[in-house]
């Protein structure tokens, strides 16, 4: 069973008493309401719906939405966010709670660790962005929604590794999907686990076109490697560290080294900083 088919099955079980939401902005979005017998609820920032919401702006410091004509500035960034954000205020609004009160709470949150978890250096103001993008398709969108919030002006450097014992022919889309997005990339390491980190290197590697391997370096060891791309940066650029996220560990020959990417990288900027 496919992800889009384990999806529409819990919708499908649904008793009717009970509601089913949806982003009708997704192409799957209707099909997951084919079958239930449940109370049908849509969300969107397209399309019309039971649940309507607008992006009013959408920059580095946050998301202006408009939320059923209520206006309301939230901490996130991204229209991923945004949809995230609708799809929580709909179903709080279904179980009765009071919107005002909602919108309040929803105000105030910060994304979850190393999903799209951003911070800016004081004096420079050089972005950081963590993000547990370890697949080529989640690397795409997390790059696409940083280029959206760009204003053409910084230099998006993005600092990607791949696991080892894993899916080896990843490793050349992840280099390809970086290079291709990116205005520089460093390829670094991950959690090699019983492989090499210099052969895992070597096979991203092979996945860069002639006409892009000018944009790349290889660091291998990943400490160094966010302090380089660092050291490449001026204000007001992005650095994006994908692959690791909410991880406290680098895993080499079976031990499990504490490494926190969020932390090497305030490390990083405030050494530069100093």
């Amino acid at each position: 069973m496919n992800t889009s088919m384990l999806k529409k099955s819990f919708f499908d079980t649904l008793e009717k008493s009970a509601v089913a939401i949806t982003n009708i902005d997704d192409k799957r979005g209707m099909v997951m309401l084919q079958n239930t017998v449940a109370t049908k609820q849509t969300y969107s920032l397209k399309n019309n719906s039971n649940y309507k919401g607008k992006i009013i702006e959408n920059n580095l410091s946050g998301l202006m939405m408009s939320i059923d004509n209520h206006e309301v500035f939230f901490k996130m960034i991204g229209t991923f966010n945004a949809y995230n954000l609708l799809c929580v205020y709909a179903v709080a609004i279904e179980l009765g709670e009071d919107k005002w009160k909602v919108l309040q709470i929803l105000s105030t949150l910060t994304g979850a660790e190393g999903r799209f978890d951003y911070l800016f250096s004081k004096n420079e103001n050089i972005m950081g962005v963590i993000d547990y993008a370890h697949t080529p398709d989640a690397l795409l969108n997390i790059l696409a929604a940083i280029n959206k919030l760009r204003t053409g002006k910084e230099t998006l450097t993005t600092i990607i590794g791949c696991g080892g014992d894993r899916d080896k022919t990843k490793r050349p889309l992840m280099a390809l999907v970086a290079c291709e997005y990116s205005d520089k990339v460093i390829f670094t390491s991950d959690n090699p686990r019983s492989e090499s980190p210099e052969e895992i290197i070597k096979e991203m590697e092979n996945g860069v076109p002639a006409n892009l391997k000018k944009k790349f370096i290889s660091i291998i060891d990943r400490r160094e490697a966010i302090k380089t791309a660092c050291h490449l940066s001026t204000k007001g650029d992005i650095i994006l560290l994908a692959g690791k996220g909410h991880e406290k560990y680098q895993e080499i020959h079976g031990l499990k080294n504490p490494f926190d990417d969020k932390t090497e990288f305030i490390n990083a900027l405030n050494l530069l900083e100093k």
